[in-house]
């Protein structure tokens, strides 16, 4: 994969992303964790989230598949400029994007999958972590959700069997484009 983002590498990873500050994404690394062992995958973590392209070139530089987790808000501007969404773009990786329930109540889901349409960054899709799962207000709200997860320590196994299958189908379009 190329720090300019213009060679069609195929990137065998995904990479879980969260809104709002960084005390917000703690659970993100958990939910990751989650999918990787459903999912027999290997867990990566992300060294320097100052720098996406030093970042992004370390998760890429072993052979997938593997899930890791960015502990912080894609859309914040980064120091040098720019923001991991703009960088996670030009590097085409395909991410996941965890929404929490209380944040169900709010714009967040629709303004980071617009913020991630923009750069152009391969969407697996969303989930929803935590709180009442409604499929019938997901379907009308227009955004690709994959599924529900409960909060942790409340496994459902019927809920994770059902993402994995949604999860896996879209891992395959993305890893083919």
């Amino acid at each position: 994969m190329s720090v300019s983002g213009t060679e069609t590498d195929r990137c065998d990873g995904l990479l879980l992303l969260g809104l709002g500050r960084r005390q917000e994404l703690e659970g993100l690394a958990a939910v990751a964790a989650r999918l990787a062992a459903a999912e027999a995958v290997p867990l990566r973590q992300l060294t320097g989230a100052e720098d996406p392209d030093a970042g992004l070139a370390a998760l890429t530089a072993a052979p997938g598949p593997w899930l890791a987790a960015l502990p912080l808000d894609p859309g914040l501007p980064l120091e040098r400029g720019g923001s991991w969404a703009e960088a996670l773009g030009a590097w085409r990786q395909p991410c996941l994007l965890v929404v929490r329930g209380e944040q169900m109540d709010t714009g967040l889901p629709a303004a980071g999958a617009a913020l991630l349409e923009r750069w152009r960054v391969p969407l697996a899709g969303l989930v929803q972590v935590g709180s009442d799962w409604q499929p019938a207000l997901r379907r009308r709200d227009g955004l690709p959700w994959l599924g529900w997860l409960p909060e942790s320590g409340e496994e459902n196994d019927e809920a994770m069997a059902a993402l994995q299958q949604v999860l896996r189908g879209r891992w395959r379009v993305l890893q083919a484009a």
